[in-house]
C-alpha cells in the first residue's frame, strides 16, 4: 500500500515539474513574439540562464542535500554549492560571450548607459538567485525526507497495531476459554442442550479471532456477532445475584470496524462488575446513527475488585486508547468515569 502510495506521490511530483519547465520555456516565446521584436537571441540569453538555474535546483534536490546535507555533512555541501555556483557562472558567460553574439553586443550598450556595469550586476543576480534556488531546493528536499520518515512511521505504526491486536487475541484467548471450558464441563451434566450451544459459540467465537479478524477491519454485523457470543458465555459464570442488562441493534449497516475494540471494554465490566457475595450489575450498549457508533458500560465495582485493580487492568484498556487513536485520529470520542462503586465508558466512533 505504501510503496504504491510513494508511486503516485512520485508521478505528480514530476508532472508538476515538467509542467513548470514546459509552461517557462513556451512564455518567452509567446511574449517575444506577440510584444518584442522577434529577435530570438535574447530569447536564447533567457534560456541560457533558466537552463543555469534548474541546473543549480536540481543538483542541490537530486543529489546535493540527499546525499550530503541530509546525512550530516554540511561543510561539504556548502563547499561543493559554492563550487557549482561560480562553475555555473563562467559556464554561462563562456557561452553567452561565443554564441549569443547579439546578447553580447546588448550587454555592451548597457554597460555604456549604466553606471552600475552589466557584468557586476550579472554576477550579483547570480549569486541572489543561485542561493534562493539552493535554499528552495534545500527545503523541498528536506520535506521530501520528513514525508519518507512520515510514512515510515506509518508503516512501524501498522505493524505496531498487528502486534497488538494478536497480543490483545493472546490474551483474551487463555483465561476466557479455560474458565468456559470448565463452565460448560459443569455445564454437560445440567442441561445437555444448553452445553452444546455453548460450545456452539465457542467455536464462532475462536473462528472470529483466528481467521475473521485477520485483515485488519471486520464487519460491525460480525463485531456484534462476536460480542454476543462472548456475553452468553460469561453469563454462564455470573450468578443470580449480578443483573446484566445489554442493547445490541438488531438491524446493522454494512459498515467495517477495527476488530475488538469493543471486548475489552466488556471483558474489564465482567471482571470488576460481578461480586460473588454482593448484588452488583453490568450494563452494555450500543448503537449506530448515521455511521457513528455509540458504544457504552456501566458496571459495579466490588470491593475485593476495587483492592484488586492495581494489580489486575484487564485485556488492555490502554491498548485499546492507543488503537483507537491510531485508527481513528479525531473521529472518536473516549470518555472513562469512575466513582466509589461504579464505573463506567463511553465511546462515540465516527465511521464517515
Amino acid at each position: 500500500m505504501f510503496k504504491s502510495i510513494s508511486i503516485h506521490d512520485k508521478w505528480i511530483k514530476w508532472f508538476l515539474h515538467s509542467t513548470a519547465w514546459i509552461i517557462v520555456t513556451i512564455i518567452p516565446l509567446y511574449i517575444d513574439n506577440a510584444f518584442g521584436s522577434g529577435n530570438l537571441h535574447r530569447v536564447y540569453g533567457f534560456y541560457l540562464h533558466t537552463a543555469t538555474a534548474a541546473l543549480i535546483f536540481y543538483l542541490g534536490y537530486l543529489w546535493l542535500v540527499p546525499s550530503f546535507y541530509l546525512k550530516e555533512r554540511q561543510i561539504t555541501y556548502f563547499v561543493i554549492l559554492v563550487a557549482i555556483i561560480i562553475g555555473t557562472y563562467y559556464i554561462s558567460s563562456f557561452i553567452e560571450q561565443f554564441w549569443l553574439e547579439d546578447v553580447k553586443r546588448f550587454v555592451e550598450e548597457a554597460d555604456k548607459n549604466n553606471h552600475i556595469p552589466r557584468k557586476a550586476f550579472g554576477i550579483f543576480n547570480h549569486i541572489v538567485s543561485s542561493v534562493l534556488l539552493s535554499g528552495f531546493a534545500m527545503g523541498l528536499g528536506v520535506l521530501d525526507k520528513l514525508k519518507q520518515n512520515e510514512k515510515k512511521q506509518k508503516e512501524l505504526e501498522k505493524e505496531k497495531l498487528n502486534s497488538e491486536l494478536a497480543f490483545l487475541k493472546s490474551q483474551v484467548s487463555p483465561h476466557f476459554f479455560f474458565n468456559t471450558l470448565n463452565n460448560i464441563y459443569t455445564l454437560i451434566g445440567i442441561d445437555t442442550d444448553e452445553a452444546q450451544a455453548a460450545v456452539l459459540k465457542l467455536s464462532k467465537l475462536m473462528r472470529y479471532l483466528l481467521y475473521d479478524s485477520e485483515d485488519g477491519n471486520s464487519r460491525l454485523g460480525d463485531e456484534i456477532s462476536f460480542m454476543n457470543n462472548y456475553i452468553d458465555l460469561m453469563k454462564l459464570r455470573i450468578s443470580s445475584k449480578v443483573e446484566l442488562k445489554v442493547s445490541m441493534p438488531d438491524s446493522v449497516p454494512e459498515i467495517s470496524v477495527a476488530p475488538l475494540l469493543f471486548v475489552a471494554f466488556i471483558e474489564n465490566a465482567f471482571k470488576h462488575g460481578v461480586s460473588y457475595r454482593d448484588r452488583s450489575f453490568i450494563e452494555i450498549s450500543m448503537n449506530i446513527d448515521n455511521e457513528k457508533i455509540r458504544f457504552e458500560t456501566r458496571n459495579s465495582i466490588g470491593k475485593i475488585s476495587a483492592e484488586g485493580e492495581g494489580r489486575h487492568s484487564g485485556i488492555g484498556l490502554e491498548n485499546v486508547k492507543k488503537r483507537l487513536n491510531l485508527l481513528y485520529p479525531g473521529k472518536h470520542e473516549l470518555r472513562i468515569s469512575r466513582t466509589n462503586d461504579t464505573f463506567k465508558v463511553k465511546l462515540e466512533i465516527n465511521l464517515q
